[in-house]
């Protein structure tokens, strides 16, 4: 259960070390934009380091969509991460699960996933694996609430998909972390990464506005029974740069232990 954050891509290896991070995650490009990666030249550091990589595709992409306009250039900027991810050895390419608009039938945007893991197969396939992490607002979501994720994995069924929890997400968006990652398990079969967040906006708010973990609307201790019992790596997106995260990476190591060097 290797611990980290989300830090700038600058220079990656150097902000794990000012945390004491086992595990980082960033961008490879603009997460506003649509352009695709460049090749980074400290690949091989990067490849060659004692960190566990995680990339977030920018959130822009919106693979569920039925605007063609928006759909197929995130498909394409998708499978470009996942080529530049795979090139720094990231373990994992983390994407929002997207959404249709209102009055579209959410149906297809679900099918609209199935196809992009065609899309991907027809030119080998992804190269590393694609972390479908819940989103915290939206009526028109694909993996804001349990039963739209339920549908969205009974359409993925013959493709390897990974999941991605956030904690914020998953409490603004209006599921209880109680027993959550038991309820995550029965639909995905696997939980790969937790983003461990607290969260400004209430229970069932729809905010996607991240807190550090010893404020916010969400015990910590529930943040931790979520970890505990996911199992996975964690990456704290919090505020407050090195220090708000250091203080939140070593609360999560003094609550769980030796649990959290395991490797």
């Amino acid at each position: 259960m290797r611990i980290g954050a989300h830090v700038d891509p600058t220079d990656p290896l150097a902000e794990a070390t000012a945390r004491d991070a086992e595990a980082v995650q960033f961008f490879l490009s603009d997460p506003q934009g649509w352009k695709a990666p460049k090749p980074r030249e400290d690949a091989e550091r990067l490849r060659d380091a004692d960190v566990d990589l995680y990339v977030h595709a920018p959130y822009v992409i919106n693979v569920a969509t039925l605007n063609n306009r928006i759909r197929i250039p995130s498909r394409k900027l998708l499978l470009g991460h996942a080529a530049a991810a795979a090139a720094i050895g990231a373990k994992g390419l983390i994407v929002h699960g997207g959404h249709v608009n209102a009055g579209d039938d959410l149906a297809v945007g679900f099918d609209n996933w199935r196809k992009t893991f065609a899309y991907a197969a027809d030119s080998g396939g992804f190269p590393l694996p694609v972390l479908i992490e819940n989103t915290a607002g939206g009526d028109n979501a694909c993996a804001r609430h349990l039963d739209a994720l339920a549908r969205l994995w009974d359409v993925l069924g013959d493709h390897e998909v990974g999941f991605c929890l956030d904690t914020c997400h998953a409490h603004a968006g209006g599921e209880e972390l109680l027993g959550l990652v038991d309820r995550v398990k029965a639909i995905t079969g696997r939980i790969d990464l937790v983003h461990a967040n607290n969260s400004k906006g209430a229970f069932n708010s729809g905010q996607d506005r991240h807190d550090n973990l010893g404020g916010g609307t969400i015990e910590p201790e529930l943040v931790v029974a979520v970890i505990r019992a996911a199992g996975a790596p964690v990456i704290v997106e919090t505020p407050g740069g090195v220090d708000g995260q250091s203080a939140d990476i070593a609360f999560l190591r003094d609550q769980l232990g030796a649990e959290s060097r395991a490797a």
